[in-house]
């Protein structure tokens, strides 16, 4: 696997490596899963296109550009659990891989080996990830139907078999402790969080992606909105604030077993309050990466000891 250079100049866009830029080839997708053809309709513009907010088509679109781009042919998620938007979801491993870059190329194989936190049933970091550069990932969760679904979706896709180990983490109050053992090392671990409070709340902001597509969006926009979720994929007491304040917490004690840790936070006025976290564990580097797809603005805080 050819190693790539780094290129993280934020672009308004997709990042530069991001395979999913443009509009959706659906005439491509559609030969890799024909079922997507049921979906496929016009939008005002006569583009082709499906409905976003119908949970089925998203699915299958899933379905599509996971076996097109990734070669993944079996990838089905249970009812109910988060069908994440994969052109945001490369972005953030794209980023991750020009953060172990530095000044340098981006590291690849095997040999570099990354610890996915709460992967969920769709197990869709450590996919990107292995394929992208060929990583090494150790995917954890404390539900056990993800973890049930995401070692089904890893076992009956070859190119996975040997690049993910899928582990259920069974201390439910601990983010590393019971996952990272002695001896064991990592270039990065990588997280994207439960952000909501309450259930409430994550309620709240499903209705809202409901609203938003209701009112005609239409093409790839509405990609970006997640559909389904489970209680442990979208909200946890004390909300993203609260998970990731723990984290770091708790990476001070692994700080000799991983050489980047890092988050997803989705709300920028959260990062001011991490970083004082961060500074109180006693964190050598920080780096806050701004990510954005379309009007879409997230960032990535990674730290390390």
């Amino acid at each position: 696997m050819p190693s790539p250079k780094k290129n993280s100049q934020p672009s308004g866009t997709l990042h530069p490596r991001n395979p999913h830029q443009g509009r959706y080839n659906f005439s491509v997708l559609c030969e890799a899963v024909p079922e997507l053809k049921q979906y496929v309709r016009q939008n005002p513009l006569g583009e082709p296109t499906i409905d976003f907010s119908d949970s089925a088509a998203v699915l299958c679109l899933n379905q599509a550009l996971l076996a097109h781009v990734y070669q993944v042919r079996h990838w089905m998620i249970p009812a109910g659990y988060l069908c994440p938007p994969i052109p945001g979801r490369a972005d953030m491993i794209h980023y991750l891989a020009d953060l172990l870059a530095g000044d340098g190329q981006v590291p690849t194989g095997k040999q570099v080996r990354v610890l996915d936190i709460g992967t969920g049933a769709n197990c869709i970091y450590p996919i990107i990830g292995s394929q992208s550069y060929g990583w090494k990932f150790v995917a954890t969760d404390i539900d056990p139907v993800s973890v049930k679904t995401a070692r089904l979706i890893v076992e009956s896709n070859p190119c996975l078999s040997k690049l993910v180990k899928v582990v259920q983490q069974k201390e439910r109050g601990s983010i590393f402790k019971g996952i990272i053992r002695q001896g064991d090392q990592y270039e990065l671990t990588l997280c994207n969080p439960p952000f909501h409070a309450s259930l409430a709340a994550a309620q709240a902001g499903s209705q809202r992606k409901v609203n938003n597509l209701s009112k005609g969006q239409a093409g790839k926009g509405a990609a970006k909105l997640n559909f389904g979720g489970q209680q442990a994929e979208l909200w946890c007491q004390g909300g993203e604030v609260a998970f990731i304040t723990q984290m770091i917490r708790e990476s001070a004690e692994f700080a000799a077993q991983v050489g980047w840790f890092s988050s997803l936070v989705s709300k920028g006025e959260h990062v001011r309050l991490l970083k004082k976290v961060l500074a109180q564990s006693g964190a050598q580097q920080v780096e806050v990466i701004p990510m954005s797809q379309g009007q879409k603005i997230s960032r990535l805080l990674a730290w390390r000891f």
